[in-house]
């Protein structure tokens, strides 16, 4: 999801992100926040996202960016505002592609052509036209602010926990060099 398609109109942009590195299973999530990103997370999946329909989702509220594959929690983004975090606030859209990224690696041109396949495409959002979210998008009558979505239950924590330890393979929280002053809540 980004606030700025097609690169347009960039300035303090946010975006949300489901990465795919190559075809080798490695999915890479990164949020960005006001312009302020480098926050990416990898896992080397389960499964081969290659041989067969997989789903990913995304909870967004004011409290939590959750990314899901197959229900299943793998990273957490807390709205840590009160420390000086930035947190996504701008409307967004979703935008998918197939892009070339030095940083991702080398594409092997000889695979061409790259398609993408997407089923049940499903979007759920507060509709806005303004600039920035406003406030009827945290009223309770949509589903993703209910309690029950303002943190993990207990068992989408273990399946978090046990996802994350077998399957995390980078995570910019590890970076000591930069303070992330989100990381420690980020659980």
């Amino acid at each position: 999801m980004t606030s700025a398609p097609d690169f347009k109109d960039q300035k303090l942009h946010d975006e949300i992100d489901f990465e795919f590195l190559g075809t080798n299973g490695t999915l890479q999530t990164n949020v960005f926040a006001n312009d302020d990103g480098h926050r990416e997370q990898k896992f080397q999946l389960w499964f081969d996202p290659t041989k067969d329909f997989h789903t990913y989702e995304i909870l967004w509220n004011q409290y939590q960016i959750v990314f899901f594959v197959d229900k299943i929690p793998i990273r957490v983004f807390k709205n840590n505002t009160a420390l000086g975090v930035n947190y996504p606030s701008n409307p967004m859209q979703i935008e998918a592609s197939i892009w070339k990224a030095d940083w991702a690696g080398q594409v092997n041109w000889s695979q061409a052509p790259f398609i993408a396949h997407y089923q049940y495409f499903n979007i759920d959002g507060c509709p806005t036209q303004q600039k920035s979210i406003s406030q009827q998008c945290y009223s309770l009558q949509y589903e993703w602010n209910k309690r029950e979505h303002w943190e993990l239950s207990p068992v989408q924590k273990q399946q978090y926990e046990q996802v994350r330890k077998a399957h995390l393979v980078y995570d910019y929280c590890s970076d000591k060099s930069k303070n992330h002053p989100e990381c420690p809540s980020n659980k």
